[in-house]
């Protein structure tokens, strides 16, 4: 149960902060900045593996959990109870974003850019879930990102691509990052490219994982 509740507040925390550092851009002007949204995108993602590597994981994000079960690292029978848990610590995230900043209209939801086809944000998408999922499978343990380096390591890419990708797709990489800000503003367009590319992306990483490690690999 311990794990499950990780999942719940370490999800929760981090799209809490994530979509906040957003909707507080939005609704003062772009007083935190893209850089310093990108920021705290990745700075919480870090501190949140951290503080929850070892209990359960801290994947945070559906296409992680399904790409370590593909990767035979995590248990099938675990995906729908982390998800449900994942989608909890979401929606009351931003649940709380909207009762506090009813101004915003859109609570940090995800988007392509005015003039950028889904099709492409699709692709994008794809790719900035395929080089998140390499990087945490490389450096995980089992179905576990722990320790410094890995820490760094996927807070690091995570800023990295919601610092230049964010402005395209505003760089969700996580299916129910996108799900839980379009339940409360009732923008369900092109929802489906950011359910399917990061699931997509991390299946194709972990099978990527196979051509250049060994052993401990899928």
């Amino acid at each position: 149960m311990k794990k499950y509740i990780a999942e719940i507040i370490g999800t929760f925390t981090m799209i809490f902060c994530g979509c906040g550092a957003m909707t507080i851009n939005e609704i003062t002007g772009g007083s935190i900045s893209h850089v310093g949204v990108a920021a705290t995108w990745g700075l919480i993602v870090m501190a949140m593996i951290y503080a929850f590597g070892e209990t359960s994981g801290a994947h945070f994000n559906p296409a992680v959990t399904i790409g370590f079960a593909v990767a035979k690292k995590f248990s099938w029978l675990e995906v729908p109870k982390y998800i449900t848990a994942q989608f909890v610590g979401a929606v009351l995230a931003v649940f709380i974003l909207w009762f506090l900043f009813p101004e915003s209209q859109f609570l940090g939801e995800t988007t392509p850019a005015s003039g950028f086809p889904a099709y492409k944000a699709a692709i994008l998408e794809f790719l900035l879930t395929f080089f998140l999922m390499v990087t945490i499978i490389n450096v995980s343990t089992g179905s576990k990102e722990i320790g410094t380096m890995a820490a760094i390591a996927v807070g690091g890419v995570i800023l990295l691509e919601a610092m230049f990708a964010g402005p395209m797709t505003k760089a969700s990489m996580n299916p129910i990052r996108s799900i839980a800000p379009a339940i409360f503003t009732g923008n369900f367009k092109d929802l489906w490219l950011y359910i399917i590319a990061p699931v997509v992306g991390a299946i194709a990483a972990v099978s990527s994982c196979k051509l250049v490690k060994d052993d401990q690999c899928c």
